[in-house]
């Protein structure tokens, strides 16, 4: 069993409790509705006679398969013992959920039987065939990227439109077919570089600049692509055997041009953002594909402003979900904005290390982080004006921002309701990596975890009773209850224990989950019904939850009953 050490609503110290004298463990994570089952993996305790003998083995199994299951009889074979010393076993018959785990308490009953756990078939994460996906992509798929490849069997955000207020889009076969229709909010002709203001043409005819052109000194820059690099992160097409692919590779996305020559005007961006969540701009078209999620890998020194502001309450009044790059100065984002705004998620940037590179802006307007680190996308080859299509690395917190706006598109697209922007930031938050060490500075809660997001975003809320029943003196009783998936836990799950204890602190609590994570709980303080949240974004919500209950105390314990409530 592993042993969680987690914050709680209540701040109480704890002594942890040792685990009920009982048979063997069934671990029933491997179990889930509409499955069927046949083969399964028996440990017997150390100097048992079965763990030194097969034989003995296969008489304790075919004891535990002698009552029946379902009514009817069962014929079990050993097939094997592991290098590990525990035995594989088949029966004669598929088992659905609750057969199964009948079975696995009958073997289990054995006081030799150390651990029953279905033998699980394990299959490959989706894995795309893009050429760059696995020498270049580890943002997607390794320790300290954002665990996509595990989010993609459940979904590759179809439905979710995104929208980036970027430099434009150029052409690219790895793009465009998932980009819907944008617009050019470019007023000034000197910073457009197209020849024209403002119109219905998103295409970045590049943003390149002379030495100095844009005040104070500064060298001659190519064009950036930067809109296109940023894009393809987010929704670069998968599986067509070439190039990248993107984090949420079946989403939409609406390409917006704010950025040009010397960068981009507050009033432009302002206009571009109200427009993306499908608010009114006088003279503009209406936007015929209204964005969930808008991506900004922008942003500027100083106080946020009241034009900034209001746009984004605009949007987010109207559902979307502000993801906006924390900066790459080293300095507190507090002192950038849009990243400094209300009602946002500003990101950090990590390394494959699941460090913070020494750019990435920090502090606590940072919400959450990402990889930005040696990012692979599409990009052009083009120095000034656009050439032919190319795929490039690069580095910033503009490449941190389109992984979360990315996994948020993958969390609406599952969506029954859609995420509003204070609940899409809380279950994104809730649901990161932890970092593998304290960073240097603050960069949020974590590291964005797309399969995380994806399973709790799974789950509908949900409240289950478990069993009651008194406590005898000096005992451990166990109460439980059967949660249905599907998804995970949720991450402020509650647990309501009603009981009389003699004492305030006799009553000690531990919470076991279905794979048999243990998370201890406060003490009963007293008479009632008494709620404890806890954080199980991380386990799955189907299977037999424990309630452990430790009665130190010299008398019988009323336990009137339990619940726990999945938000």
């Amino acid at each position: 069993m592993r042993m969680h050490a987690l914050s709680f609503a209540t701040a109480v110290a704890v002594s942890l409790i040792a685990a009920p004298a009982m048979a063997g463990r069934v671990d029933l994570a491997g179990l889930s509705s509409g499955q069927a089952y046949d083969q399964f993996i028996v440990g017997y305790r150390s100097g048992s006679p079965e763990r030194g003998s097969v034989s003995k083995a296969k008489e304790s199994l075919v004891r535990a398969a002698s009552a029946q299951v379902g009514g009817k009889a069962l014929a079990l074979k050993h097939l094997r013992r592991m290098g590990i010393g525990s035995d594989v076993v088949r029966i004669d018959r598929k088992l659905d959920r609750v057969e199964a785990e009948s079975l696995m308490r009958q073997i289990a009953a054995d006081p030799d039987v150390e651990y029953v756990e279905v033998d699980r078939r394990m299959h490959a994460f989706l894995t795309p065939n893009d050429t760059y996906y696995l020498p270049r992509q580890w943002d997607m798929y390794k320790t300290w990227g954002i665990r996509a490849d595990h989010a993609w069997d459940v979904t590759q955000g179809a439905g979710a439109v995104v929208a980036v207020i970027d430099t434009g889009i150029t052409n690219h076969s790895d793009l465009n077919a998932n980009i819907l229709p944008g617009y050019d909010f470019i007023g000034d002709v000197t910073v457009s570089n197209d020849g024209d203001g403002r119109d219905s043409d998103p295409n970045d005819p590049g943003d390149w600049v002379a030495a100095n052109q844009c005040g104070g000194s500064h060298p001659a820059q190519n064009s950036s692509w930067h809109g296109t690099h940023v894009t393809g992160t987010i929704a670069a097409v998968a599986n067509n055997a070439q190039g990248v692919a993107g984090v949420a590779y079946a989403a939409k996305v609406v390409p917006l041009r704010a950025l040009g020559t010397c960068g981009g005007y507050d009033s432009d961006i302002a206009d571009a953002i109200t427009w993306a969540a499908g608010g009114s701009v006088p003279g503009i078209p209406a936007n015929p594909n209204p964005a969930e999620v808008i991506n900004l890998s922008l942003g500027g020194q100083g106080a946020c402003g009241t034009t900034t502001q209001s746009a984004i309450n605009t949007a987010v009044g109207l559902g979307a979900t502000l993801v906006i790059a924390a900066g790459n100065s080293n300095a507190n984002t507090a002192g950038f904005s849009p990243a400094n705004c209300n009602q946002v998620i500003a990101v950090g940037a990590t390394t494959n290390a699941g460090t913070r590179p020494d750019f990435s802006n920090y502090g606590p307007a940072v919400d959450l982080a990402a990889p930005g680190s040696g990012i692979f996308s599409t990009n052009n080859n083009g120095t000034t004006a656009p050439a032919s299509e190319s795929y490039a690395s690069k580095s910033g917190t503009s490449m941190s921002a389109p992984h979360v706006a990315g996994v948020a598109a993958l969390v609406q697209s599952i969506s029954t309701i859609p995420k509003t922007p204070a609940q899409m930031e809380a279950l994104l938050k809730c649901t990161a990596t932890p970092f593998p060490s304290t960073a240097s500075q603050p960069i949020g809660t974590g590291i964005v975890n797309a399969r995380s997001a994806v399973n709790v975003a799974l789950s509908m809320p949900l409240s289950v009773s478990g069993n009651g029943g008194a406590v005898p003196a000096q005992t451990v009783g166990v109460r439980t209850l059967l949660a249905p998936g599907p998804g995970n836990a949720s991450c402020n799950t509650q647990i309501f224990v009603s009981a009389n204890p003699a004492s305030p602190g006799s009553l000690q609590l531990q919470l076991v989950a279905p794979d048999g994570t243990v998370y201890p709980l406060p003490p009963l303080g007293g008479f009632g019904t008494q709620p404890f949240t806890l954080n199980l974004s991380g386990e799955v919500r189907e299977g037999t939850w424990k309630l452990l209950v430790n009665n130190a105390s010299s008398t019988t314990a009323p336990m009137l009953g339990w619940g726990m409530t999945f938000n």
